[in-house]
């Protein structure tokens, strides 16, 4: 064998040999993933503990990424209750402020994806009728929900993030938050308080 065909030989060889490796990490990393996603814990009842009628209290920030330390508070009712055959949940809520100037009609609308094993929730207010397009997706750990996206506030590319805390109690905590640093800082804008009615 002539010398300078060696290279192209050697390479061709190389070729062979990577290929079947670069083949099977590919069909490893395909069945990791699969993996992972049938080990992630299955998350449908994890709103179980808003299904019910409840007592609301909500501090809603006057002006939000502006500084402003002037809250308004709000009181009301809220009920929760499945459907899809617990695959999702509706909640309605209705609450006043304090000098009755302002009332929030809401509903939540939670679906729950059973292979991502991820709820996304939608948001629709009764001023406006539209439901949000964009939800808020996230998941439970150890008794901690926690929920993202990316949206726009007046003119501004935000994240938001809720967290539910509480939840084996009949207090559940909730709070939104947005950054507007890339999830760097957060200011926390929405927090409610809600206890259960008796049936």
């Amino acid at each position: 064998m002539k010398l300078h065909k060696l290279p192209l030989v050697f390479g061709l060889i190389g070729a062979l040999l990577v290929f079947p490796i670069e083949r099977v990490r590919t069909q490893n990393s395909t069945v990791s993933a699969q993996q992972s996603v049938a080990d992630k814990r299955d998350g449908q009842h994890d709103f179980d503990f808003l299904v019910g009628s409840w007592k609301f209290h909500l501090k809603r920030l006057k002006r939000r990424l502006a500084g402003s330390s002037e809250w308004v508070e709000f009181d009301g009712t809220t009920v929760c209750r499945k459907v899809l055959d617990g695959r999702a949940e509706v909640e309605e809520m209705n609450v006043e402020s304090a000098d009755k100037l302002i009332h929030i009609q809401g509903l939540a609308l939670r679906l729950y994806n059973p292979e991502s094993h991820q709820w996304s929730i939608y948001w629709a207010n009764a001023a406006d009728g539209v439901l949000e397009p964009n939800p808020m997706v996230g998941q439970f750990s150890n008794g901690r929900g926690e929920f993202y996206n990316q949206q726009v506030y007046e003119g501004r590319a935000v994240y938001a993030r809720f967290v539910w805390t509480g939840v084996t109690t009949n207090s559940p905590h909730f709070e939104q938050a947005f950054s507007a640093d890339g999830g760097k800082t957060w200011e926390t804008n929405w927090i409610t308080d809600q206890t259960r009615e008796k049936p």
